[in-house]
């Protein structure tokens, strides 16, 4: 079954002076007909699909469009032009701390985390243990999510993220932070929930890990998707491209 599949989706942004001038100066300029702006693309023509079970890695250089793609299949940025068809709920994992509030304990975060995914409190209650076992942080359950390291917010968020039994699972440079015992714990994780049968995306700028995990591999370059298919082949491409920089 296909879980996700993209259809040429495109995302442009309209982009000019207007973030340097009031709103004020912005009508004046336009009444004189000097307001100059301008169109990016962020994402051109991307297509692929990927069936159930599988893990997309997505790779490309800083600026060719990973975060982007993510937050358009996790539904958080509209797509310009093309379709789109995501079957399942998706739990997503894209900056550092979304979706926490920095005056919260962990314990009030990580049921917050929860609601905004979709799940019941009951669910919560009966999972919040584990969530918070695999984090590492039962020390730290009661502490403002403001107190905590990027790493033990990246463990809290990973592990809500994976605990939850999402039937797709987008993760944006998540498995780089931490160290090294946790990375390999999270590893076993994701090979856990694919074997589960969910779905997952995984951006990172190790090709190694990409390697290691991926079943398919989508290579972006400054928003155009250059390459989509077997991990092997198309690492092996990557490679050459960036010794070639």
């Amino acid at each position: 079954m296909k879980k996700i599949e993209l259809n040429n989706i495109s995302v442009s942004y309209i982009v000019g002076d207007f973030s340097n001038v009031g709103l004020k100066d912005v009508i004046i300029q336009k009444l004189k007909g000097n307001y100059t702006k301008k169109e990016f693309e962020a994402l051109k023509d991307i297509s692929f699909s990927i069936d159930e079970g599988e893990l997309l890695g997505i790779i490309g250089t800083n600026g060719a469009g990973k975060s982007t793609l993510c937050k358009v299949i996790s539904g958080i940025m509209r797509p310009t032009s093309g379709t789109m068809a995501v079957r399942g709920n998706i739990a997503s994992l894209l900056e550092l701390g979304t979706g926490f509030d920095g005056d919260l304990t962990v314990k009030e975060n990580t049921f917050l985390r929860g609601a905004m995914l979709g799940y019941t409190k009951s669910f919560m209650n009966e999972t919040y243990k584990s969530i918070i076992e695999f984090a590492e942080l039962e020390e730290f359950e009661d502490r403002k999510f403001s107190h905590l390291s990027s790493g033990m917010k990246s463990r809290l968020a990973f592990s809500i993220a994976c605990l939850v039994k999402p039937e797709i699972l987008i993760l944006d440079e998540v498995l780089s932070v931490g160290d090294g015992a946790f990375r390999k714990k999270s590893e076993q994780k994701m090979l856990e929930i694919i074997r589960g049968g969910a779905t997952t995306l995984l951006v990172s700028h190790s090709l190694e890990q990409i390697r290691r995990m991926s079943t398919k591999v989508l290579w972006l370059e400054k928003g155009k998707q250059i390459d989509f298919g077997e991990t092997k082949e198309i690492c092996d491409k990557y490679e050459v491209f960036l010794k070639k920089k």
